[in-house]
Order: C-alpha cells, then structure tokens, then sequence
C-alpha cells in the first residue's frame, strides 16, 4: 500500500474533518480486532455516515494512502491516523473542577487506553481539596501554577461553573498550558496560540433534536 505523508497547516484542516478522523480510527481499531486486514473507503463511509468521496477527501490532507481497486490496509492507516491524532505519545492533563462532569472524567480508565494522563484535579470547595477521585488527588486550585512548573501539562479540562470559567483560563494562560477542554456553558477568550474546544451539551441535544423533527 502507498501511504505517503506530506506536512500540513493544522489551520487548513476543519474540526469536522478531525472528528470524522477520530471515528475513523475507531472503526479501523475495529476491523482489526475482527481479524480485517483491508478495508475500502465505500466500508468506512458506511460506518461513519458520510460518503466514500468525503473519506478520500479527509486522508488526501495528509498524504496519498491505499490504492485503487484494493483499499486500505487497516493497520497500516489505523497506525498512520494514531499519528495524525497525536496518539503515539502521552499526553498529560490536568481537570480543573472536581464536581459531577469533573469527577466522572477524572475517573474514566478509556483516557489512559488513548495516551491522556490525569495528574490531578483542582478545586476551590475546602471539603473536596485533599480527597482522591480512582486515585486522582484532588488540590487546592491555587495550587495550579506552580504545580505547573513542575509538572507541565499539555491540556487542561475546564469544568466549573460559567461564571468562574475566564478566570480559570486565565489562570491556565498564565500557566503556559496551549490547549485547553472548556464544558463550562460559554464563551472563553484566551490568545491566538492557545486552542480552546468547547464541549456544549446544549448544542448537542438540539442536534439530536433537529434530526428527530425533519426525519422523513
């Protein structure tokens, strides 16, 4: 199979586009666990709801992959695509929140399967500072900056109330982090160098709600 790389400007690519790549992954990860060794892009396209033309569209951003009339290796794109995403290397994260959405993402075991590490959780609530969540310890978020230093994290997750979010971020800004997880209901500012993916649940449900409505 061809699979040859070429680099590209993260800005040229939509966050619709890294989405589908996630799934496609997922779908790869899979066929390899079934034992698939080639898979085409009319499969994948099923799979992910979408066309074979937007598949092919999606890979050709990074590179030229599979051949015509034989498809894609899947874990040779499967390994290609762990690349792309930024999954052959740990990544650390911290939560800053430790309350219901806070807690549950703390305990979730599928973040370590995909190479994120949760070094700890932070928090303002005295009742909750000190305490562990599935091994997680929970710290002072004064704490923040200068365990920072020291440890480095790569992403923060930001899941307190939407009041308090801003001056979260600009806590993490200050800090040094560059990317940041916001599931507080609205709209963070942080400088052009830092990137910022909001999780809207709200958002979300309408989606759902759309497609019930103009089902045929």
């Amino acid at each position: 199979m061809n699979s040859q790389a070429r680099p590209i400007s993260v800005k040229r690519i939509a966050d619709s586009t890294v989405r589908r790549l996630s799934a496609y992954l997922r779908f790869l990860e899979d066929f390899e666990q079934r034992g698939l060794t080639t898979i085409s892009s009319e499969e994948l396209a099923k799979r992910g709801g979408t066309t074979s033309a937007q598949v092919r569209k999606d890979l050709s951003f990074f590179g030229s992959f599979g051949k015509r009339g034989l498809g894609y290796s899947v874990p040779e794109l499967a390994g290609r695509l762990r690349e792309i995403l930024g999954l052959g290397r740990e990544w650390r994260v911290v939560i800053v929140g430790a309350g219901k959405i806070g807690a549950a993402l703390a305990q979730y075991r599928g973040f370590r399967q995909r190479g994120f590490t949760i070094l700890a959780a932070y928090d303002n609530n005295p009742d909750k500072i000190g305490r562990t969540l599935d091994g997680i310890s929970i710290r002072d978020i004064e704490q923040l900056e200068r365990d920072a230093v020291r440890e480095h994290p790569d992403i923060v997750v930001v899941t307190v109330p939407g009041e308090e979010a801003q001056r979260v971020v600009d806590r993490v800004v200050r800090a040094g982090v560059k990317a940041i997880l916001n599931f507080a209901p609205t709209q963070l500012h942080a400088p052009a160098d830092v990137a910022i993916k909001t999780v809207n649940m709200a958002m979300e449900l309408e989606g759902l709600s759309f497609a019930l409505t103009n089902r045929d």
